[in-house]
């Protein structure tokens, strides 16, 4: 099946698009056609300027928080919250999400292994999981439309075939592109690096969507990173000019909204409103969820001074807040409600190790599960039957569970905020893992890959961002460890730093360790000691990118 030809922009508006980088990846010329880049530079003209306005106002609400304001329920959307109205029906392919792999979408291995894992959705990523290489974007998307092709195949360096298998039943796939703040300096529109998430979605939806209707399934969508309704207003007003630019039905695309960061939980109604004709979901994360509460509260002292995260469970009452909210929301809208990661990882050669990742995995879907959860997230394989058991078990032949409406849930901007009901303690053994899994992940990160296993947990940009932010936060509030009685000081990081570096050397090829590692703990120490906080890791790690 071929997809029509968008026109391309009149001459006057040339060079329209310039490629800085030459993508390796074999096949690139059939997703950089002049067609599909004539496509994106339209969504980058029509909306770049918007996303700006929207980029601006995240700045500018921070900074009334950091004069003495706080977040709360919005006013002027009172109506949305209290009004009677439902969201689109969900179509056939997404009615029933009880188990999602996530997992990034470049590898095509990994984007192999995820079609055959038996679950009922992939999330496959283009943001948190993948390091933005060209490569890696392109691939990506060539992945994903030769998936949409049943065309997807792959050969290692050692010569073994991975394929995509007949015997189950294929995933339906949900695409993350990167959030509204992320540029592609690879791809210039008018001179300017275009908007990353506009790249990954135009480049995607060109390729794939009516062959993914033809499939029986659609252009579907995880939205990463939002703070407002009025970032989701944006993405409808792309949904509907990309549909109608390609003759697609309206409505046809379906968008499931990440609740990862602390403003968005306070317009769950409003977003799903926005988006109500494309929306499917909300989606509770974990790791950006706290990453975004030290980020917009971190000129609020001690108050917000989040415990190790390692102890931050999602049964602490402000998370429970957060999801039952989400459930409660979600329901009353027609909307599913998604669980999160579950991020450890199996090690098949412990079985002791591999009992415990199983354990912890059955727990945590029971609690989402018992809640109302219709589905929930797993980053490895072979933890897909332990998430389908524990949803199996609740949700028998039923699809969802959307009559479960929890009218008894009532939630507060307080509780919301209740940082301090999380309990647990700030520990120099914290600081050290935080500061070990920044640097070790960043490093990856510059090398090419978005998703690694650190300590048999499944890790991306998420965690990266956290344990950084832990450590800033830390050291803004002068904290003194609970297990060593030791004042956090810059000097002090500095010196963890340069022991968990030391260690990470010895783990490590020499080469590697110089091109990735070095540079990963320079950027790690910059922005952990900076007096002014970074506001993502990623951008000043992208400037590292090849």
């Amino acid at each position: 099946m071929t997809t029509p030809a968008v026109q391309a922009p009149p001459a006057a508006q040339a060079p329209a698009v310039e490629i800085t980088r030459t993508s390796t990846v074999v096949g690139a010329d059939e997703i950089l056609t002049p067609e599909a880049l004539a496509f994106v530079a339209e969504l980058h003209r029509r909306f770049a300027g918007t996303r700006a306005g929207l980029l601006a106002e995240r700045q500018a609400r921070r900074e009334r928080i950091a004069r003495g304001g706080t977040l709360d329920f919005l006013p002027e959307t009172r109506d949305v919250r209290e009004g009677d109205w439902h969201v689109a029906s969900a179509p056939e392919a997404l009615l029933d999400r009880r188990v999602e792999i996530t997992g990034p979408a470049a590898p095509p291995k990994m984007a192999i292994n995820a079609l055959n894992s038996g679950a009922r959705v992939w999330l496959a990523d283009l943001e948190d999981a993948t390091s933005p290489t060209w490569d890696n974007v392109v691939g990506g998307v060539k992945n994903l439309r030769d998936a949409a092709l049943g065309t997807l195949a792959y050969t290692s360096p050692a010569g073994k075939p991975y394929a995509l298998r007949t015997d189950v039943r294929r995933p339906t796939v949900v695409t993350r592109p990167r959030g509204w703040h992320l540029p592609e300096r690879h791809l210039l529109v008018d001179g300017e690096p275009a908007v990353g998430a506009l790249v990954d979605f135009g480049l995607h939806f060109f390729h794939t969507a009516k062959l993914l209707i033809a499939n029986g399934h659609g252009p579907y969508y995880y939205l990463p990173k939002l703070e407002s309704h009025l970032e989701a207003r944006l993405w409808n007003d792309v949904f509907v000019f990309a549909q109608d630019a390609l003759g697609i039905p309206q409505g046809t695309v379906r968008a499931t909204v990440l609740i990862e960061t602390i403003p968005a939980a306070f317009e769950m109604d409003e977003i799903l409103f926005e988006l109500r004709e494309h929306a499917s979901g909300l989606n509770a994360g974990r790791w950006d969820y706290l990453f975004s509460m030290i980020k917009v509260f971190r000129d609020a002292g001690a108050a917000f001074v989040l415990p190790d995260r390692a102890s931050v469970a999602m049964t602490a009452p402000f998370m429970r807040a957060y999801t039952e909210l989400l459930v409660k929301t979600c329901h009353r809208r027609g909307a599913a409600a998604m669980g999160g990661m579950a991020a450890v990882v199996p090690n098949r050669n412990d079985l002791e190790v591999t009992a415990a990742a199983f354990e912890k995995v059955r727990a945590d879907k029971t609690r989402e599960a018992n809640d109302g959860f219709d589905g929930s997230w797993v980053a490895h394989p072979d933890l897909v039957p332990v998430c389908r058991e524990v949803f199996d078990a609740v949700l028998g032949e039923r699809p969802n569970q959307f009559d479960r409406q929890r009218p008894e849930v009532e939630v507060s901007a307080a509780q919301l905020l209740d940082v301090a009901s999380a309990g647990g303690e700030v520990t120099e053994a914290g600081l050290r893992a935080n500061l070990y899994v920044a640097v070790a992940y960043t490093a990856v990160w510059l090398s090419g890959n978005g998703a690694v296993a650190i300590h048999n947990l499944m890790e991306d940009a998420a965690t990266a961002e956290i344990s950084r932010s832990q450590v800033w936060q830390q050291l803004r509030n002068g904290v003194v460890f609970t297990d060593t009685g030791r004042q956090i000081t810059p000097d002090l990081v500095r010196d963890v730093l340069a022991e968990e570096v030391d260690r990470l050397r010895g783990e490590v090829a020499p080469e590697l360790f110089a091109r990735c590692y070095e540079p990963a703990a320079a950027l790690i120490a910059d922005i952990c000691l900076s007096e002014d906080y970074v506001d993502f890791l990623t951008l000043p790690a992208y400037e590292l990118l090849d």
